[in-house]
């Protein structure tokens, strides 16, 4: 992929989103931010993964690598396809803060009205139903019964399962769990017939509307999930299912124990045998679904961190090698030149460059991480070469005003004489100015940052689990004609207003 012009544009979760019902959705809040992004002069909607949430309600720990998040599906799109009545679902409960999200009062009420919509549905299954189904068998039949078992097992993971030959994915035990739960397996299927007929849909509209939706995937997926459950050789796991390691962060200055994320790894050798079939699908797939892809964690792909299952912390983990070129060079072969952004964060080694110059992918500069210490900085914005994004931070950052309250008094000095900041102009609005004129082709800003929000708007912070993580939502009134103008004056100012 390569960046050829000035662009920039906004970082919004779709889960972020302003509604009635709890939690974004690809209904009509989705079309008035993509009609705001336009009024913005914003050409690139920065997204975080579609996938379901499950343990945390981390999108990146999913218990799918391809399945749309059933949470998305527009209630008012259902109803006026005769699916649902109105009351059916405006008198449920989906939390009482329009500024957060409530995973355990979505999972009782939006479930709940879901099935009411299906039970509809089932009466009568349209062809197209029946096409979608075929033409995602690689991956939506081993999700549904996956999801189907889990709730049999009252959500218990996989792994804890009672039925050996259904833990193990034995074809005899899928047999029977399809013949005695068809309409329970077809009830996940037809959550994802829903999603991807919404989603092509709002995909379509931004289109119109000159917005290319820059997607997100995690490098692994979650270790109870229907990836790892159905394709147990890609993955280095033992005779009983378990991993023998997982994924995670050496101890370093910040976290003396590291970062146990416990994701299974993957058995790289059987990818290559396969001619990495499983990884090509994931791309594939994605592209399909949006205009651009961002991996997320790419360093893995050259070395990644091994940790013993079992660890309590990332210590006593090693480094071993991944798939390098090997891997993009197939995808390339069978998928052409894909536009993948790589997340290059962190602490590199030189093969890490190496393997971001040979892949040709555009990476990831984060101003919030330029003045850490004295001296020059590969995140300062004279050393970004233009084949590059641009960010004030990420959804892992604190927001670019709560950052300025809380960094060290050195840091903040440094950025001060960096970037000219004054309170006069508002030191969070200095550091976007600093991101938006930094020669990367794109520079993609968090909505937070334009809302100039404190903390209370961060997304998440890495290696915590609940709290307010993954929670934050806009109000529909703090996106206003007059922010998009703004944002368009702003942006135009350094030659990145969207024609």
């Amino acid at each position: 992929m390569v960046l050829h012009q000035r662009q920039s544009g906004i970082l919004m979760p779709i889960a972020s989103l302003a509604g009635p019902y709890g939690i974004g959705t690809l209904g009509k809040s989705a079309r008035r931010f993509i009609d705001f992004l336009n009024k913005s002069g914003q050409r690139v909607w920065q997204i975080l993964p579609l996938t379901p949430t499950s343990f945390g309600d981390s999108p990146y720990q999913s218990p799918s690598a391809f399945a749309g998040n059933p949470y998305f599906i527009d209630l008012d799109a259902l109803r006026r396809k005769g699916l649902l009545k109105k009351g059916e679902y405006e008198s449920e409960f989906y939390g009482k803060d329009p500024r957060r999200v409530d995973y355990a009062a979505l999972y009782t009420s939006r479930y709940a009205v879901l099935r009411k919509a299906f039970a509809r549905f089932a009466k009568w299954f349209p062809d197209d139903y029946y096409r979608f189904c075929w033409e995602n068998r690689e991956w939506i039949e081993d999700y549904a019964l996956f999801m189907t078992a889990k709730g049999l097992n009252r959500g218990r993971a996989y792994l804890e399962w009672e039925d050996d030959a259904l833990r193990l994915h034995k074809k005899e035990a899928l047999d029977r769990l399809y013949a005695e739960h068809e309409s329970e397996v077809h009830f996940w299927k037809f959550l994802q017939y829903e999603f991807a007929l919404q989603w092509n849909e709002l995909h379509a509209y931004a289109k119109e509307k000159c917005v290319a939706i820059l997607g997100d995937i995690p490098i692994y997926v979650a270790a109870d999930s229907a990836d790892v459950w159905a394709g147990g050789s890609l993955f280095l796991l033992d005779e009983n299912g378990l991993p023998k390691d997982v994924a995670g962060c050496p101890p370093d200055y910040f976290s003396p124990d590291g970062q146990l994320w416990g994701n299974p790894l993957y058995a790289w050798d059987e990818h290559e045998r396969t001619g990495y079939a499983w990884w090509v699908c994931r791309i594939r797939y994605a592209l399909m679904q949006f205009d651009y892809l961002r991996i997320d964690h790419f360093r893995g792909f050259d070395t990644y961190f091994a940790i013993p299952y079992g660890n309590k912390t990332a210590v006593g983990g090693e480094w071993r090698h991944g798939p390098g070129m090997k891997l993009f060079n197939e995808v390339r072969r069978q998928l052409g030149d894909v536009p993948i952004v790589a997340e290059d964060l962190g602490d590199l080694c030189q093969s890490v460059y190496d393997l971001l110059r040979d892949s040709g992918f555009p990476g990831m500069k984060v101003l919030q991480f330029a003045f850490d210490a004295p001296g020059e900085s590969e995140y300062q914005p004279h050393t970004y070469p233009a084949h590059c994004v641009a960010y004030t931070g990420t959804h892992d950052n604190n927001t670019t005003a709560g950052w300025w309250k809380t960094a060290p008094a050195a840091t903040r000095r440094r950025a001060t004489e960096y970037l000219g900041l004054s309170k006069e102009e508002g030191y969070a609005r200095g550091m976007m100015r600093g991101a938006l004129a930094s020669p990367a082709l794109w520079c993609i800003l968090p909505m937070q940052d334009w809302l100039d929000s404190d903390a209370r708007g961060r997304i998440n912070t890495p290696s915590t689990l609940g709290g307010d993580n993954w929670t934050w939502r806009v109000l529909a009134e703090e996106l206003t004609p007059s922010l998009a103008k703004r944002i368009r004056t702003v942006c135009a100012r350094y030659g990145r207003y969207g024609v």
